[in-house]
């Protein structure tokens, strides 16, 4: 879902990064679904979208190692 967000803001993934501020390695984690978004950097997520929920941009994805 939050690539089609981006694509609709015209917001790059690597930009977006920058915004929140964090790595563009921790942003490509997050976008394939191998790290989970700590609190801080959720509220962070939500505040350059316009406050919407995380729920809404991301899937939370069943861990699959066990």
């Amino acid at each position: 879902m939050v690539r089609s967000v981006l694509a609709e803001s015209k917001i790059s993934q690597n930009a977006l990064a920058r915004l929140i501020p964090i790595t563009s390695g921790y942003m490509s984690q997050l976008m394939n679904g191998t790290r989970y978004a700590s609190p801080r950097v959720q509220a962070r997520i939500r505040y350059v979208f316009g406050g919407c929920k995380f729920d809404d941009l991301f899937e939370i994805i069943p861990d699959r190692r066990g």
